[in-house]
């Protein structure tokens, strides 16, 4: 009789204890996936808010599959999220349509109430005195004109348009946004941003992240000292008149970030800050973006 080694029992007893193969079609050894919960209609779930006035501004996302969004038949950018932002201009329309855009060509839509407002309106019985400038105004202006419109075309990375904006100076607000004039019964511009008078040499800082877009070497013109910032998606801020920019062009600032001193270079009555919001042509509001204070 042959006995078997220890090494050769221990292995038999493991095997004995080993749980036996399965067939390949055993239920047990199938793995269950579960159901996939199909997609919404698309536009089942727009996501909209913000400022829904003249001057203001939407934020939000697009439903739930769609690649592309449109306002009015314009394309409005999106993030890697599918957020949006876009800016109503101080004369906005009643309402403006939204079309976002699947992949497979669906389409959904929404329509959102624009509330109107009453701007503040001088009517002054004069005439509208306008002055044709000078050739050698002009020779200076032109370049001025190229690098602001240069500057506002740039799409930078920054995510400042999704911050809540904080006031870039505190002080006495001395014009309004949309304020305008009407002489003899013809407009003149409105007040394109806000004017902040909190003394000169007073700093200012950057209300949201951005990249600087424009941060002149003399003074322009009309603008004098001017700074423009990129927030991304289309939103930049101009602030003019400054005494001195303590940043350059292609720098990233962040939120709070010293960038000027006031003054009054340029065409200016006295020492303020004139802060403009522009997407793409639209003018806004710069009060619509701030905490009261």
């Amino acid at each position: 009789m042959i006995r078997r080694s220890g090494l050769a029992l221990a292995l038999a007893m493991i095997a004995g204890c080993a749980a036996p193969a399965r067939a390949p079609n055993d239920p047990d050894t199938i793995v269950r996936v579960p159901p996939v919960a199909p997609l919404p209609p698309l536009g089942a779930d727009w996501e909209i808010g913000g400022a829904q006035q003249q001057g203001g501004w939407l934020r939000g996302r697009v439903p739930r599959g769609a690649i592309a969004l449109a306002a009015d038949g314009r394309e409005v950018p999106l993030d890697g999220t599918k957020y949006f932002f876009m800016g109503l201009d101080r004369d906005a329309p009643a309402q403006v349509r939204l079309t976002a855009r699947a992949a497979d060509g669906a389409m959904a839509e929404r329509t959102v109430a624009i509330a109107p407002r009453e701007w503040p309106i001088e009517r002054v019985n004069v005439a509208l005195r306008g002055s044709v400038p000078s050739e050698s105004f002009m020779a200076r202006r032109r370049p001025e004109l190229a690098a602001i419109e240069a500057a506002r075309a740039v799409r930078s990375e920054s995510g400042g348009w999704a911050q809540t904006f904080i006031w870039p100076v505190k002080g006495r607000i001395s014009g309004r946004f949309g304020a305008q004039r009407i002489y003899q019964g013809v407009p003149g511009a409105y007040h394109s941003g806000l004017d902040i008078a909190p003394g000169a040499g007073t700093p200012y800082v950057a209300p949201a992240d951005g990249v600087v877009v424009l941060a002149t070497e003399r003074p322009f013109s009309l603008e004098g000292n001017l700074l423009i910032v990129d927030h991304g998606m289309g939103l930049n801020s101009a602030f003019l008149h400054s005494a001195t920019l303590a940043v350059k062009q292609g720098e990233r600032v962040r939120q709070g970030q010293v960038l000027g001193t006031v003054a009054a270079t340029g065409r200016a009555s006295g020492p303020h800050l004139h802060w403009s919001l522009k997407w793409q042509d639209a003018r806004l509001d710069p009060l619509l973006f701030l905490p009261e204070r």
